[in-house]
Formats: structure tokens, C-alpha cells, sequence
């Protein structure tokens, strides 16, 4: 029975733990940063589809866990192999992207700027999800999500920027 079933050590857990933190945590400091915009965004004209604001912090909540998950998942294919490096720095510049976004947006008020803030944020969230994918198929799965939103966001953030220049 004990080589049937692999026994989630405390390890593994609390690595999991940080690691889904960490983005959580990026998510958090992102919009403690820019907590004083609720009436910028209220007074913006918004495009056709926009989703209230109340959905928002719900929505990267959930994705920021599951590309905590993915992260996990590719961490653990060995922190010392090159490939698994490698996409995890893609992963950590989109965090990096994900965090300045919401600052460029909400704090500075740069909507075109922000959108090409989100540009690269697509860009770099495609290509970890291509090499997690790789490396593991799981984690490259719970990246779509992400990607697919920053895609909308896009969309969102340019057709913004548009109605309000």
C-alpha cells in the first residue's frame, strides 16, 4: 500500500503553501497599492462586456492560486534542472508584469501605457505556459486560465483607454 499512494509530506505541503502564496501575496500588494482608485475606475467610461468591479479581486484570487499550483508543479520537477529555471523565470516576470499592471492602471492612470504593460504580461504569461506545459502538463493547463484573462483584460484595458482619451 505505502508504493501505491505517495504521502504528501509536510514539505511538499508547505512549499505548496508558499508557493501559491507568493502570487497571492503579489496580487494583495498590487491592490493595496492602488486600494484609493475605486474612484478613477468608477468615473472611466467602460467598454461593452466590462464585469462589475466587485469581480475583479475575485477573479485573480482564483487564478492567482492556480498559477501558484502550476508553479508547484513545475517546481517540483527539480528546482536544478535548466529547463525547470528557466520557465519559472518566465512565470516570475509575469508575476512582476501582473504587479505593476494594476499600479500603471489604477495608480498612475496610464491606460495606454498599461495595456502595453499587459502586452508583455501576455506575452511572457504565453510562454510559461508553453514551457510549463512542457514540463508539465497540469501546470501548463492551470496557466491558460491566467492567460485567457490577461487576453481579456487586453481587450478591456485598450477598448478603455479608447473611450476615455
Amino acid at each position: 500500500m505505502g508504493n501505491t499512494f505517495k504521502v504528501i509530506n509536510l514539505r511538499n505541503l508547505l512549499r505548496l503553501g508558499i508557493l501559491i502564496l507568493i502570487p497571492l501575496g503579489v496580487g494583495f500588494f498590487a491592490g493595496f497599492l492602488t486600494q484609493n482608485s475605486r474612484e478613477f475606475y468608477a468615473a472611466l467610461q467602460k467598454p461593452f462586456l466590462a464585469p462589475p468591479g466587485f469581480l475583479f479581486p475575485i477573479i485573480w484570487t482564483v487564478l492567482y492560486i492556480l498559477i501558484g499550483i502550476a508553479s508547484y508543479l513545475v517546481y517540483k520537477q527539480g528546482i536544478g534542472k535548466d529547463y525547470v529555471r528557466d520557465a519559472l523565470k518566465y512565470y516570475a516576470v509575469s508575476l512582476l508584469l501582473s504587479f505593476i499592471w494594476p499600479i500603471t492602471f489604477f495608480r498612475f492612470n496610464l491606460l495606454f501605457g498599461s495595456f502595453w504593460v499587459l502586452l508583455l504580461l501576455w506575452l511572457f504569461t504565453g510562454i510559461a505556459a508553453t514551457k510549463f506545459y512542457r514540463i508539465n502538463h497540469t501546470a501548463g493547463l492551470l496557466l491558460l486560465p491566467y492567460w485567457l484573462w490577461i487576453t481579456f483584460a487586453g481587450y478591456l484595458n485598450l477598448a478603455t483607454w479608447l473611450l476615455n482619451r
